[in-house]
């Protein structure tokens, strides 16, 4: 293993000297990538520097015991070798995940939409509970949300809700929700008392930079017209709404969350740019084995990927089989664990896949 961090070192080295070089910080584009690239590579070197640290100390220790002169010393030397040998196998382990090459989407922020499917009015009440556990789930990670355009349901909720995510690694972690999510309750609106099954899909993009996605704006029109919906003075009165129509797609993107024209259409366009550039990306996925190969990739938008069951309390993900009797935490934003899973799963996967000798 060794080897192989001693070559990542020498590429941190490169990149260490090349984000201090004036051409470098000036060309925007190579030094955030450049300057991701360091984070990574960074994290990964202090794992080198333990792991070197408790391969000296085990060598250390086997050589005191071998030598046996000194016998408080021997005492001390085998406390030592058993706590290398004890922290070892799980370093290996970490390394190993480390080194398993990384999507660069995963880094980007993300923005997410949701939609209700079948089920009425208990859909959108639904997919108003899974925006407010996205959104509960972000605010304990320190990630910043921002609603985009939202159509609100007759009884509650949303028939449909877009918000940007900004913090590390957001559509790295956000990706594994992307699916349809389906809910089994009796609905506020059922008087039998009756338990129905309702649903909504979740899309996660990774948010497109503007060096990502060529948009020719000759073929985008902008419309302007007034806010709707509950809100403060601006709405029905200034013409400060946007709706894009991209024209050789047909994609329509809306925002009227700001007040400020300028600010929405500025919304709107990064959305419009990170739709555009998932249906590139798809299109690569869809040329690389791997991609398809991953039974937790967001690749089938249709696909059932989870059941949240209240009259059990049970929270089901289809994908790797794992059952959560903790829906309360779960609905409330408590998903983490089901997410470590998923990555768990991808990355034993990409290290198989990598035929990796380490």
């Amino acid at each position: 293993m060794i080897d192989k961090l001693n070559i990542v070192k020498q590429r941190f080295d490169e990149v260490s000297d090349l984000i201090i070089q004036p051409d470098i910080i000036a060309d925007q584009k190579r030094y955030i990538k450049l300057n991701k690239e360091y984070k990574d590579l960074k994290a990964i070197m202090d794992e080198r520097d333990r792991y070197i640290e408790l391969t000296d100390n085990l060598k250390e220790a086997e050589e005191i015991i071998s030598d046996g002169s000194d016998a408080e010393m021997v005492e001390m030397a085998k406390m030592q070798l058993e706590e290398a040998k004890e922290e070892l196998p799980a370093l290996e382990e970490k390394i190993r995940f480390m080194l398993v090459p990384k999507d660069p989407e995963d880094a980007k922020n993300c923005v997410v939409e949701i939609r209700a499917g079948t089920g009425g009015d208990e859909a959108s009440i639904f997919a108003g509970d899974l925006f407010r556990m996205y959104t509960k789930y972000c605010e304990g990670k320190g990630w910043n949300t921002s609603v985009v355009d939202l159509n609100e349901g007759t009884s509650g909720g949303y028939k449909e809700i877009i918000f940007e995510v900004n913090g590390e690694d957001a559509y790295g972690t956000m990706k594994f929700e992307a699916g349809v999510h389906r809910v089994q309750r009796v609905p506020q609106t059922e008087t039998q008392g009756r338990v129905h099954t309702s649903a909504a899909t979740v899309m996660v993009l990774p948010e497109a930079e503007e060096f990502d996605v060529e948009l020719d704006m000759n073929e985008v029109r902008i419309e302007r017209t007034t806010s709707t919906g509950p809100g403060g003075q601006s709405v029905n009165t200034t013409y400060s709404a946007i709706k894009l129509h991209h024209e050789p797609t047909g994609m329509i993107v809306s925002c009227q969350d700001q007040k400020s024209s300028h600010k929405n259409l500025e919304k709107a366009l990064k959305v419009l740019r990170s739709r555009l550039y998932e249906l590139e990306l798809a299109k690569k996925q869809a040329a690389d084995s791997e991609k398809r190969k991953s039974m937790v990739s967001s690749g089938d938008r249709s696909a059932k990927i989870r059941t949240y069951n209240y009259p059990q309390g049970r929270v089901t993900d289809h994908r790797i089989g794992l059952t959560l009797y903790d829906l309360g935490n779960i609905i409330d934003g408590d998903i983490q664990k089901i997410i470590d899973e998923l990555q768990l799963v991808e990355n034993t996967e990409k290290l198989k896949e990598s035929n990796e000798v380490f």
